[in-house]
């Protein structure tokens, strides 16, 4: 193997070709646009199939980041990136979590007339 095939070799790791970016692109748009049409052409009646189709176009578009975009687990030292990725992957999950937690526990502790202040106060604006 000669130096050049060696560089070649380094680089292609290090970096996506552009026909995996392309493919990821192809494979992105067509994912948001299949939840787009499963939002606006109501194609599921149950609210609770509704979401989980949206949560599984939702996973694999991340996947699909991840493997085309981000490239885990074809670099040289994957390790390093799969550490960022998991504290990554914690501190949305405390995001999220969190702001779940605050929503129920604003929406538990909120008291009818509380809502309707609230809302006659937010329309008195306009």
């Amino acid at each position: 193997m000669s130096k050049h095939d060696v560089v070649v070799a380094e680089h292609d790791i290090g970096h996506g070709t552009l026909k995996a970016y392309i493919n990821g692109f192809i494979t992105s748009v067509v994912l948001t646009v299949t939840a787009y049409v499963i939002i606006t052409q109501r194609l599921f009646s149950n609210t609770n199939a509704l979401i989980a189709a949206v949560a599984i176009l939702a996973l694999a578009q991340f996947m699909v980041q991840l493997i085309f975009f981000l490239r885990l687990g074809r670099e040289s030292k994957p390790r390093w990136k799969l550490l960022v990725f998991c504290f990554m992957l914690v501190v949305v999950l405390i995001i999220v979590i969190g702001s779940l937690w605050i929503m129920s526990n604003l929406n538990y502790r909120m008291t009818p007339a509380q809502i309707n202040q609230y809302m006659n106060n937010q329309s008195g604006g306009l």
